[in-house]
């Protein structure tokens, strides 16, 4: 478990970074030191009755977009309140598109579907 900054949504939370297996693979996931979570069955995690912060970013949240991973820097990005430019993939089309992501407290990020990236930070990717 490794600190990359400080949660966004509690006064005193730290992010760390921690693994879970999750269908059988490891699957990174960013928790508030202040965030417990438990799990009946390994696959579905709700916090536990002590926890008072329930910020977490699961790293596979964006596979069904075509994103294998949100890694650590995107996150620390995140948590300066930046929205991070991130490439996508429809496999229905077969063609990657860009798009930027930002902290949604419900599920951790959220796609900014109607907002266009500018050329210079396609670039970057």
């Amino acid at each position: 478990m490794s600190i990359i900054g400080k949660c966004p949504y509690c006064k005193d939370g730290l992010v760390n970074i921690e693994k879970k297996p999750v269908q059988g693979k490891n699957t990174k996931i960013y928790t508030c030191s202040n965030a417990s979570w438990k799990s009946e069955d390994g696959e579905m995690f709700e916090l536990t009755k002590n926890a008072t912060c329930n910020f977490r970013i699961w790293g596979n949240s964006l596979l069904k977009w075509g994103k294998k991973g949100i890694g650590p820097y995107e996150v620390k990005q995140l948590l300066q309140q930046k929205d991070v430019a991130v490439r996508l993939f429809s496999y229905q089309t077969k063609t990657e598109y860009f798009k930027y992501i930002t902290l949604d407290e419900q599920y951790g990020v959220s796609v900014l579907w109607d907002t266009d990236i500018p050329k210079e930070d396609k670039e970057l990717l």
